[in-house]
């Protein structure tokens, strides 16, 4: 019989409540703490604003993680808050909570999930697969998944928790609410635009089969690429609720990342390509790097996996994007602002001087579009989301009052979710010589470079 405790509530109204009531307390908080600003200094207020922040933020992973829906996705597709969020002699106990979030999933016992299966593919497991192991291998924020064999080959099967659709569509109906906990964090976002953005990918990540073809598109993609592989999807079994995908056996990040630095500069940079270049080159992209969807292959390549957060750009969105890094690069700062000013990054472009915006550019991006090798650390990583998100920062006065138009919601967080990963693994390499490879159409100046390029010609 499943524990009570792992049931998922599906009640729009009693799991808004628990929102709302967080919601209403942390208004409440701001608004006595704007007041009291008024008569502390500059300083105190910073302290207090600072504090209420992290307050703000240990309540929403807290609510995030026990609503087990729409909401903890939520919390992990704004990944604001997974680098760099609140002053470091807060951070240890806060990066504990977030591993919480990020590795809370209900525990749903075999049978019922055997059920969902079943209910999938209309007859017995045993009818499907050759053998299923019921010991799950991993669990996700709305799935689990089990190794099999079908028709003599091993497979993962991706299966949705029963009853988490409906509670994913509970959360998403309050997302209004969530989102104005999150603005206490990110201010600047748009919540009606962002809305609709984080509404449409999560809704696409309830569907199994569209992940099925998210991850056979880019299978397409990186098909006999020479250091990064897709796994095949099995596209008669997989459903809405299910999808089943060819087995794939590597070296975890926590292993590799204790590697010579040889080792790890190799695979930052097929992580950085795959990343950067899906989105950039291929304008197809998955919305989350993370270490545990990196496995290195006994041959020295690299399989990617989870394509259920899945972003396709136009050209024009792509183009707009190098169209900054190229202005930025070549420190044109009155161009870059009044670009950014059209294409509604920023709203007064008086508030910025040309020197400003640069200095603010390559805060955020230098990493890879300085000219130097540079080592990336956790630190790193955490400085710049430092400088998007803490009050105290420089540009915090001017950050709050930009817009992040929706179409680059999931590129900005492939930006910073991928440098924490780079940052993890302590890799060095000139990033931007990689990068101008997209950004300008350079020829590559490193091996892995090379070999891409003579896949991509092979391709073309």
């Amino acid at each position: 019989m499943a524990d009570p405790t792992d049931r998922i509530p599906t009640s729009r109204w009693a799991r808004a409540a628990r929102v709302g009531r967080l919601a209403a307390t942390q208004g409440a908080k701001q608004a006595l703490t704007r007041a009291a600003n008024l008569a502390r200094d500059e300083r105190a207020a910073d302290e207090a604003l600072a504090k209420r922040q992290i307050e703000a933020a240990e309540q929403i992973v807290s609510v995030l993680g026990t609503m087990k829906g729409a909401a903890m996705k939520i919390g992990q597709t704004l990944s604001f808050l997974d680098v760099g969020l609140v002053p470091a002699e807060y951070r240890e106990e806060f990066q504990l909570k977030l591993a919480q979030l990020r590795d809370a999933a209900p525990k749903v016992s075999f049978e019922e999930m055997r059920k969902v299966i079943e209910q999938e593919y209309e007859r017995p497991l045993n009818e499907v697969f050759d053998s299923f192991d019921p010991v799950a291998i991993a669990a996700a924020s709305i799935g689990q998944v089990y190794k099999a064999r079908y028709k003599g080959r091993d497979v993962v099967v991706k299966v949705q928790y029963p009853g988490v659709a409906e509670a994913v569509r509970s959360d998403l109906k309050n997302l209004g609410l969530i989102l104005r906990l999150l603005r206490s964090i990110a201010p600047g976002l748009d919540p009606q635009a962002m809305g609709d953005e984080i509404r449409n990918r999560i809704e696409e990540e309830l569907d199994y089969e569209l992940e099925a073809a998210n991850q056979r598109a880019l299978a397409r993609v990186y098909r006999g690429h020479p250091f990064i592989v897709i796994p095949d999807v099995i596209t008669s079994l997989s459903r809405e609720r299910v999808i089943v995908s060819e087995y794939v056996s590597g070296r975890r990040f926590e292993e590799f990342k204790t590697w010579s630095d040889e080792e790890r500069d190799r695979i930052g940079e097929i992580i950085f390509r795959f990343y950067f270049g899906s989105m950039y080159r291929h304008r197809q992209f998955s919305g989350d790097p993370h270490p545990g969807n990196c496995l290195l292959l006994d041959d020295g390549r690299m399989a990617f996996i989870d394509f259920g957060l899945f972003k396709r750009i136009p050209r024009e969105v792509a183009e707009q994007e190098l169209t900054t890094q190229r202005l930025g690069i070549e420190q044109r700062g009155a161009e870059l602002i009044e670009h950014l000013h059209r294409t509604g990054w920023i709203g007064d472009p008086k508030r910025y001087t040309p020197e400003q915006i640069l200095e603010q550019f390559y805060d955020l991006t230098g990493w890879y579009t300085l000219d130097a090798p540079m080592t990336l650390t956790p630190e790193l990583a955490t400085e710049v989301m430092f400088q998007v998100s803490d009050p105290r920062s420089q540009w915090w006065g001017r950050v709050r009052r930009e817009t992040l138009p929706p179409d680059h919601l999931l590129g900005r967080r492939l930006e910073m979710l991928t440098l924490a990963v780079l940052g993890q693994l302590r890799a060095t390499n000139n990033w931007h010589r990689i990068a101008r490879e997209w950004i300008y159409g350079d020829d590559p100046v490193t091996e892995l470079g090379r070999q891409e390029a003579e896949f991509l010609a092979d391709r073309a």
